[in-house]
């Protein structure tokens, strides 16, 4: 069982699901790595670790409470509400500065996650035969994701919800990002562009007394693809937090050697210097969607020229990225003290 939270800690926890859920929308960032880096990555595991038969079996019977207190609810609601926030506040800011300041964004991801490597590694004491080959595996995997190639749209709901399952892993395993593996399934303007869009016009002509949408079977068929693939999500969560908190309890080490490896790999999802690659249609002409936004599809990386003013503000933001972290391991310590 878990000790009492304080208020102060309920409100850092919804501030680090804010921080998880717009993490996890950016394609190259990992929600898992701010878990990780925040200290409630294994919290966050086990907690989904209780979303088991004995919990179903608890709310069933009627024992709400004791359903909440054996799957850890305060910390999981706390968590997912600050996540649900992210999505329709801290995300949309975000959004707009990557339109508006792309490379400048990029570089302070980057930098946070140099940060964060360094971060997870300065106290690992554990580097041996098995963990380095561990290591060097996560590493090699995190890289061969990154330069992998887009597949094309799929709408087969069976795959939607493969994908559901899949995407959820940049939640549960830092370094993964679960928006840029939809990339790379070919799904990622579906599900989480024109899906979400469609089920942000379907609340907003409820909310005007417009009930027309179910007469447009495009729009039905879109809300029930997200549907699918939200089941998806919730399934791989609760799936793959069985998986990890095993291999967590029993693998330890060996399991953060590899995070550690994959992490690192992941350096080359957020390069700064790429360009943006978007959806086009036979014409050669970007398609937007229902915002007027163009649709992000891949990206393609380069290396900067020097002599730009811009390259040295990437610079500097990739340094100020990097101070986050280390300012919250400066926090770490004095508040522990």
């Amino acid at each position: 069982m878990y000790e009492p939270r304080s208020i102060q800690d309920k409100f850092f926890l919804v501030i680090k699901g804010l921080c998880m859920g717009a993490a996890n929308k950016v394609p190259g960032v990992s929600g898992g790595i701010v878990a990780f880096v925040a200290g409630f990555y294994e919290e966050f595991i086990y907690s989904l670790q209780k979303v088991n038969g004995k919990a179903f079996k608890l709310l069933f019977n009627g024992r709400f409470k004791s359903f909440y207190r054996y799957i850890n609810g305060s910390f999981l609601s706390l968590l997912i509400f600050g996540m649900l926030v992210s999505y329709f506040s801290v995300s949309k800011i975000l959004d707009y500065f990557l339109e508006q300041k792309e490379l400048y964004v990029w570089a302070g991801f980057f930098g946070m996650i140099l940060g964060s490597i360094y971060y997870i590694s300065k106290d690992y004491e554990h580097w041996n035969r098995k963990t380095i080959i561990a290591g060097l595996i996560g590493l090699l995997v995190g890289i061969s994701i990154s330069f992998l190639s887009p597949a094309k749209e799929n709408d087969n709901l069976l795959f939607i919800f493969l994908c559901g399952m899949i995407s959820v892993s940049g939640m549960t395993l830092p370094g993964l990002s679960g928006s840029f593996i939809l990339i790379l399934l070919g799904n990622y303007v579906l599900l989480l562009v024109d899906s979400v869009n469609a089920l942000y016009d379907t609340f907003a002509e409820i909310l005007t007394g417009d009930f027309s949408f179910v007469k447009n079977q495009e729009r039905l068929d879109t809300l029930v693809i997200l549907a699918v693939f939200t089941t998806g999500s919730a399934a791989g969560l609760v799936s793959l937090s069985h998986l990890l908190s095993y291999v967590l309890k029993h693998y330890k080490y060996i399991t953060t050697a590899v995070i550690i490896g994959f992490i690192t790999g992941s350096l080359g999802t957020v390069w700064p210097w790429k360009r943006t690659i978007f959806k086009t249609d036979e014409q050669g002409v970007n398609i937007l969607d229902s915002n007027g936004k163009e649709i992000i599809v891949n990206y393609e990386r380069y290396f900067p020229k020097m002599d730009l003013a811009e390259t040295w503000w990437a610079i500097f933001f990739v340094l100020v990225g990097i101070g986050i972290l280390l300012g919250l391991d400066w926090y770490g310590k004095n508040r522990k003290s």
